[in-house]
C-alpha cells in the first residue's frame, strides 16, 4: 500500500450532516463482531479487457450506437468527458483526413488508440470561469495508425456542430501509441495462431494443441528493453521501428484454474505491425522445467475443491455489516460530476489513460486543487535471470487505468449508500461504449475527528469524523489497482492506493532448482519468493507518480521543503539551547523543478508545504498553505532500487 496524503487545519465545528450508522442486521447483541465481506472474487486475474462480463457482475459495457446526423449535445461544462456522440464525431474526421491525405483506400485498416477530451488551456478556463471569457472550444485528442504503412498521427480535432482538424503531427520515430485493450488481445491471437510457438510448446511440455484455446494463457507486456543490441528492434529490412509487444505464458486446466501456479518458459515477442511472432526466448536450462498440471492453487468458487495444498472451501462467512443511511446520503451531483458534500465542492472527470481525475477542489469556497490524477506508474522486476530482464511495466502509459477499469458492485466495493458514474470510451476501430459504474461515490465513517474532556469537571465533548470517498478499481492483466480520493471534514485530501489480485510468476531459473535440471518439487529463487512447487513470484517495486496541480486560495503558491531537526533553528536561530532539548521545523524553498526533485526523508519528518505568500493567516501571521505528507499509512517505501545506470 502507498499513500500520499495533503492535511490543513482541524475543524472544531459540530455542524450536523445527515445521520450514518453501520448496523449488525442479526440476532447477535450489538458487540458481535462486524465483518465487510471480502470479496474473493474480485481477486480474480482477468485477460486485459476493459469489456469482459466481471464473474459476479452484469455485463460490464454497453455499445453505444451514434447516429451522425443527429446534431452532438454539447456538455454543460467544458471539462466534461466527450460523449459517445463526439468521440463518434472526432474519429470520423480524423478517419476522413487520413484516408483523404495519405493516399489511403478507403479499405484500409485505421487503428485508433485513443480518442478523448482536449482540455481547455488552464488561462482559457480561469477566464472561463471568472466570466472574463468565452467558453473555451471544445475538442478532442485522438491518435490514430494507418495500419499498412505503419505511420501513426497525434490530432486535434474541433467539435461542435462541423468537426474539422484543427491540427495534425506525426508521431515521432521510435516513439508508440500506448497499448489499447484490442492491441493486447490481438497479440495473444497472434500468439496463439503461431504454428512454430504452438508446437515448441506441444513438444516441451506434452500438450494437446487442441487446448490451447481455453488453456494457453497469454499476458501482455510492454518490452522494457534493457541493451541496445536486443536483436527484435532490428529485426525488419526495412528499418521502421517494430510494435513490440512480449506475451508471458501460463497454463491453466479450465476457465476457473488460477493460470499463475503453471507458469510457461517461452516468451514470445510480437510486432503488431507485422502482426506475427518475431522472437522467442527461453529461460536458460537443459531441460524444460516441469509444470505441476496437477499444482492447483485456485480462488475461484468452481475449483476451491482442486486445490493441492490450499483450503478447498470458503470458510464460514460472519454476521452481516450493514451501512444504514435513513435520510440518504450527503452529497449532490449536479451538471454532470460536479459534487457538494459537506464544504467540499469537486469536479469528477475521466479518461483512457489516468482514469479518475479530480478537477477544481474547493473548501468553504477557498480553492485548494485545480488539477489531481496519477499520471505514471512503473513496476521494474528485479531479477536479472534472461529473459526477465525485460519486465517492467509502465501501467499507466502502457496501457492507460482508464481503459483497465473494472464495473463496480455494491456490497464488494462499495458499501452505504452509493452514487455510480459510468465512463464512455473508444474501441480500436473509433467506436463508443460504455463502462458502467466504473467510479464509485460513497461516505465513510472515520472514527474520532475531535475529543477532549475537561478532567477537572468531567466536561466531554466529541466529533465523528466523516470522509467523502471517491474511487475506481483497475484490472492490469494479473494486479488489481484500487484508487481512492478521500476528502475530509478538517479541510485535508487524501490520495490512497491499495494492491491486490495476483502476482505475476514464473518458473525457476537454471541454478535455482533443486536438480538444476527441471526439478518442480523445491527451489531456491534468487530474486524472488517460492509461492508454489517450482513457481517464483520476483521481488519487484510499484512507483506511482502522481501530478498535483496544487492552487491554495488562487495560483499565486510557492513550494518548500519542511524538516524537522534539532537545535534553535527557524525564528529561534541563534537562540542557546543549553539542555539539549530544542528541535523546529528547517524551511527550503524549491524555486525549480529541477531543484524540486527530492526524496522522502523520514527520519526529518519531511514534508513538503505549499502556500500562498499573498493570503496571510491573521494569528500565525504566516501564509495559508497545505502540507504534503508521504506514507501516512503503512511504511516508508525507498525510492526507485534499479542500478544508476
Amino acid at each position: 500500500m502507498k499513500t500520499t496524503s495533503l492535511f490543513c487545519r482541524p475543524v472544531l465545528s459540530d455542524k450536523r450532516i445527515a445521520p450514518f450508522r453501520v448496523s449488525s442486521q442479526s440476532d447477535a447483541p450489538p458487540s458481535a463482531t462486524f465483518r465487510i465481506e471480502k470479496a474473493t472474487e474480485k481477486a480474480f486475474s482477468r485477460p486485459r479487457d476493459s469489456r469482459r462480463i466481471a464473474p459476479h457482475a452484469g455485463p460490464r459495457i454497453q455499445t453505444v450506437h451514434v447516429d451522425p446526423r443527429v446534431a452532438m449535445k454539447t456538455p454543460p461544462h467544458p471539462l466534461d468527458d466527450l460523449t459517445a456522440a463526439e468521440i463518434t464525431a472526432a474519429a470520423s474526421t480524423v478517419k476522413s483526413a487520413l484516408l483523404s491525405a495519405e493516399d489511403a483506400g478507403e479499405s484500409e485498416e485505421i487503428r485508433f488508440s485513443y480518442v478523448t477530451l482536449a482540455e481547455p488551456a488552464k488561462l482559457a478556463m480561469a477566464a472561463y470561469l471568472a466570466g472574463e471569457g468565452p467558453v473555451p472550444a471544445r475538442q478532442a485528442e485522438v491518435i490514430a495508425t494507418i495500419v499498412s504503412k505503419m505511420d501513426a498521427y497525434v490530432f486535434v480535432v474541433n467539435l461542435g456542430d462541423a468537426p474539422s482538424v484543427a491540427s495534425k503531427d506525426p508521431v515521432p520515430e521510435g516513439c508508440q501509441p500506448l497499448f489499447s485493450p484490442d492491441d493486447c488481445f490481438l497479440a495473444e491471437e497472434i500468439v496463439k495462431a503461431d504454428e512454430a510457438v504452438c508446437a515448441e510448446i506441444a513438444e516441451r511440455y506434452g500438450v494437446d494443441p487442441a487446448d490451447f484455446g481455453t488453456s494457453l494463457i497469454c499476458d501482455p507486456w510492454s518490452v522494457h528493453v534493457a541493451t541496445p543490441d536486443f536483436e527484435p528492434l532490428r529485426w525488419r529490412s526495412d528499418g521502421r521501428a517494430a510494435r513490440l509487444i512480449q506475451c508471458f505464458l501460463y497454463w491453466r486446466n479450465d476457465e476457473a484454474d488460477n493460470q499463475y501456479a503453471k507458469p510457461l518458459d517461452v516468451l514470445p515477442v510480437v510486432d503488431l505491425h507485422a502482426r506475427k511472432v518475431i522472437h522467442c526466448s527461453r529461460q536458460p536450462g537443459a531441460t524444460p522445467p516441469k509444470i505441476g498440471f496437477k499444482t492447483n492453487v485456485n480462488y475461484h468458487r468452481a475449483s476451491l475443491q482442486t486445490n493441492s495444498y490450499l483450503p478447498t472451501e470458503h470458510r464460514p462467512p460472519m454476521k452481516p455489516l450493514d451501512v444504514v443511511q435513513p435520510d440518504g446520503a450527503n452529497f449532490a451531483v449536479t451538471e454532470g460530476r460536479f459534487v457538494r458534500w459537506d464544504k467540499w465542492c469537486v469536479r469528477l472527470g475521466f479518461n483512457y489513460r489516468e482514469g479518475l481525475v479530480i478537477h477544481d477542489a474547493t473548501f468553504e469556497g477557498r480553492s485548494v486543487m485545480k488539477r489531481a490524477s496519477l499520471v505514471e506508474m512503473a513496476v521494474p522486476y528485479a531479477d536479472p535471470n534472461p529473459p526477465f530482464e525485460r519486465k517492467c511495466a509502465f501501467d499507466v502509459g502502457d496501457y492507460g487505468l482508464g481503459y483497465c477499469a473494472d464495473s463496480l458492485e455494491l456490497g464488494c466495493d462499495c458499501l452505504g449508500r452509493v452514487r455510480y458514474f459510468d465512463a464512455t470510451l473508444c474501441d480500436s476501430k473509433g467506436e463508443p461504449y460504455v463502462i458502467k459504474k466504473a467510479i464509485c461515490m460513497h461516505e465513510e465513517d472515520m472514527g474520532v475527528l475531535w475529543k477532549h474532556v475537561e478532567y477537572r469537571n468531567g466536561h466531554n465533548e466529541a466529533r465523528r469524523a466523516r470522509r467523502l470517498v471517491v474511487s475506481f478499481v483497475a484490472t492490469v492483466v494479473n494486479y488489481e489497482y484500487l484508487f481512492y480520493w478521500y476528502f475530509n471534514q478538517d479541510g485535508s485530501m487524501e490520495y490512497e492506493i491499495k494492491l491486490s489480485g495476483m502476482l505475476s510468476t514464473n518458473l525457476l531459473s537454471a541454478g535455482e532448482r533443486v536438480d538444476g535440471e527441471g526439478g518442480d518439487c523445491d527451489g531456491d529463487p534468487k530474486h524472488g519468493v517460492l509461492v508454489a512447487p517450482g513457481v517464483n513470484a520476483q521481488v519487484h517495486q510499484h512507483m506511482f507518480c502522481a501530478r498535483l496541480d496544487v492552487a491554495v486560495d488562487g495560483g499565486n503558491n510557492v513550494v518548500e521543503e519542511v524538516d524537522l531537526v534539532t537545535g534553535c533553528v527557524g525564528k529561534a536561530a541563534g537562540i542557546g539551547d543549553p539542555f539539549a532539548n530544542a528541535f523546529g521545523p528547517v524551511k527550503t524553498r524549491l524555486a525549480t523543478e529541477g531543484g524540486a526533485i527530492r526524496v522522502c526523508d523520514q527520519t526529518k519528518a519531511r514534508t513538503w508545504r505549499v502556500s500562498n505568500p499573498s493570503v496571510i493567516n491573521p494569528i500565525t501571521t504566516e501564509s495559508v498553505g497545505y502540507k504534503l505528507v508521504p506514507f501516512t499509512r503503512g511504511a516508508a517505501q525507498p525510492v526507485l532500487l534499479t542500478g544508476s545506470e
